[in-house]
């Protein structure tokens, strides 16, 4: 790290006409001679949480060995790069995903579930309620320091409504993250409408429909404040803003051909929403790569993003599945059926990875995006064929800010609360590892750094 003589506060921006955008960590924000011990001693640390619909193919997923010197199974493979910094966990349960009298309604209950550990209310109406959600209870306290205390993405539509299964309000199924148990967070599944949010030109519909026919972009009316700090700050400064810069000209460019795309579809697309990508990897590429973009400007700290949502009847026709992925997966333990349903489950994963590799390569103080951070990735169903809230597919990866060992198959007993996996998270994010939903302790293994 080269240290500077100017000093610049951590949220510094570059402000122009109409346009604000902040900026990713710089040696410049490091106050001189005490900048490798204060970014060493306090790093900053991030939460996310990803959500794949519908189950997964267990016996594909579960590695066969426990501890350090197990072999990556099928599903888990594309995650080889980052083993070092990958921690399965096996044998965790959401009891209260159960019926416990209220009947079918599985799928609903594993997303409501998923994150708090609560049996959300059977309800069609407006009376929701389900249990505030790990990434909010995260939110709250790493949320102070950073524009926004956290970020809802999803790629399926945010607008079922009514009655989506067996008497269960669509809202169960529409999100992952609760506010208080009676507010569920809305997720966004239109790119130009987060680029907005992280990097200003917001508005009504209206004002983005216009926004979309510019050819300029935001950042063209911060070019006098940028010129100003690029003669202020070191070499190796230089090139991290510009390389930061390139990659959100480059986010804007991929977003505009989106929406051209929409817009001069024919008749049949036009209901379709402004800025989403024609394919579903595009689509899930360019939220990932937002993602990555609010982490490295340190607009937020906590994210949930849902891959799929339950029910859904996607289908991969590109992976030779032309099924919907809802009816594989009740597979009855078709071969066929079940290995269309591991194809669908090791293509999310190396969409995953893509998310991964951008962490891995972004510097963050003295490592990388991906060493100060820990994302959960997984589902609140594990055999969807028996409808299984138990032995749930999870894992989680990144270096917790130097607080997670890495390289590790943990296995728990049967019907070890999931709950337990988010505890042992949120302490290793410095928040109070209070019990909350059916937790009953702390993964030890886990929380053993």
């Amino acid at each position: 790290m080269i240290i500077t003589k100017l000093s610049l506060p951590r949220r510094t921006f570059l402000r122009g006409v109409g346009a604000t955008v902040a900026l990713p960590l710089l040696d410049a924000m490091v106050p001189a001679l005490s900048a490798l011990s204060r970014t060493a001693a306090d790093p900053v640390r991030r939460l996310g949480f990803i959500y794949i619909p519908n189950g997964a193919v267990m016996q594909q997923w579960t590695p066969a060995e426990v501890g350090a010197g197990f072999e990556l199974s099928p599903i888990l493979s594309p995650l080889a790069p980052f083993r070092d910094q990958l921690v399965v966990v096996s044998g965790l349960a959401h009891g209260q995903a159960e019926p416990l009298g209220d009947g079918n309604g599985e799928h609903s209950r594993a997303s409501a579930t998923w994150l708090n550990g609560v049996h959300p209310n059977q309800t069609e109406g407006s009376d929701v309620r389900a249990g505030v959600t790990a990434d909010q209870i995260a939110a709250r306290a790493l949320g102070r320091e950073t524009p926004l205390a956290s970020l809802e993405l999803a790629i399926d539509l945010d607008g079922l409504v009514g009655n989506c299964e067996n008497g269960y309000s669509c809202v169960y199924l529409n999100t992952i993250s609760w506010r208080t148990p009676t507010t569920p967070q809305p997720m966004e599944n239109n790119p130009r409408v987060v680029f907005e949010r992280l990097f200003g030109e917001g508005g009504t519909t209206e004002q983005r429909v216009a926004e979309m026919r510019k050819d300029r972009s935001i950042l063209d009316s911060v070019t006098d404040d940028l010129a100003d700090l690029q003669r202020d700050i070191g070499a190796s400064d230089r090139a991290r803003v510009a390389q930061y810069l390139d990659a959100i000209r480059a986010l804007e460019r991929r977003i505009q051909l989106a929406e051209a795309q929409s817009a001069d579809a024919e008749l049949p697309e036009l209901a379709r929403p402004v800025g989403i990508p024609d394919t579903y990897e595009e689509h899930v590429t360019l939220m990932f790569d937002l993602l990555s973009l609010a982490y490295q400007a340190d607009i937020t700290r906590v994210f949930t993003f849902m891959l799929g949502r339950e029910l859904g009847g996607r289908t991969y026709p590109h992976l030779g599945v032309p099924d919907p992925h809802h009816g594989l997966s009740h597979h009855r333990n078709d071969p066929e059926k079940l290995a269309k349903l591991a194809k669908i489950n090791t293509y999310h994963m190396e969409l995953f990875t893509h998310f991964l590799e951008h962490l891995q390569s972004t510097p963050d103080g003295d490592g990388s995006l991906l060493d100060h951070s820990m994302v959960l990735y997984g589902g609140g169903l594990g055999d969807s064929n028996d409808h299984a809230h138990f032995d749930l597919p999870e894992l989680v990866v990144g270096g917790g800010a130097g607080r997670l060992r890495g390289g590790r198959h943990l296995r728990y007993p049967k019907d070890t609360p999931m709950n337990n996996l988010l505890v042992s998270m949120l302490g290793k994010a410095g928040l109070p590892a209070e019990t909350f939903g059916d937790s009953t302790d702390r993964l030890v293994e886990l929380a053993g750094v």
